[in-house]
């Protein structure tokens, strides 16, 4: 499994995101993560956009084997 998480500084949900794929990376044999800072990169929420095929008003962004996965799922644990 490979999860790729679209985020930016000072977003705790981000870190949040970033620190569970941090884990689950050492105890999930198949398990790999990119997290990508939409600021650092040069990344804007237009340009997020076009990738994910419908607006993105939000960070983090998380694809899971390049599934959408929605963020409310991270924010409830």
């Amino acid at each position: 499994m490979f999860v790729v998480i679209f985020g930016r500084p000072g977003c705790p949900y981000c870190v949040r995101a970033k620190n569970l794929a941090e884990k689950l990376k050492g105890e999930v044999a198949d398990f790999d993560y990119r997290y990508v800072d939409i600021i650092a990169e040069g990344i804007s929420k237009a340009d997020l956009s076009k990738s994910v095929g419908k607006e993105v008003e939000t960070v983090p962004q998380i694809f899971i084997d390049e599934n959408q996965l929605a963020v409310a799922l991270i924010s409830k644990h």
